[in-house]
């Protein structure tokens, strides 16, 4: 089976009240395919990296921040890796499933007597 590509991207996504803290989410794209997630984290445009994709800065809270976006990667990681070993389709989408928990393994229907 061919190694599939899996690309990240971390951005802020403009929110509805036009502040200067946005929602950071994480971009998955596999085969030209993407989809998004939400981290659930908050930053300021002035304090983001765009291109490094992470926070500006040495102090703890800006530490804390980026270890918690370098774990998505870790768990997107594993997420492939868990898909690779069971011989499953890797998408973008089955990657977001694993990371929030949605993704359901098939039952199968033959029952051992």
């Amino acid at each position: 089976m061919l190694e599939k590509p899996v690309k990240l991207l971390f951005f802020l996504k403009q929110s509805k009240n036009q502040s200067d803290d946005r929602f950071i989410y994480l971009k998955i794209t596999v085969d030209g395919l993407s989809n998004e997630l939400s981290t659930k984290r908050k930053c300021k445009v002035s304090k983001w990296i765009p291109t490094a994709g992470k926070v500006k800065g040495n102090h703890a809270s800006a530490k804390e921040l980026n270890n918690y976006l370098f774990s998505f990667k870790y768990l997107i990681f594993l997420a492939k890796q868990r898909l690779t070993e069971s011989n499953m389709d890797i998408s973008a989408q089955t990657l977001k499933d694993v990371l929030t928990r949605e993704f359901i393994k098939p039952k199968t229907n033959i029952r051992y007597f």
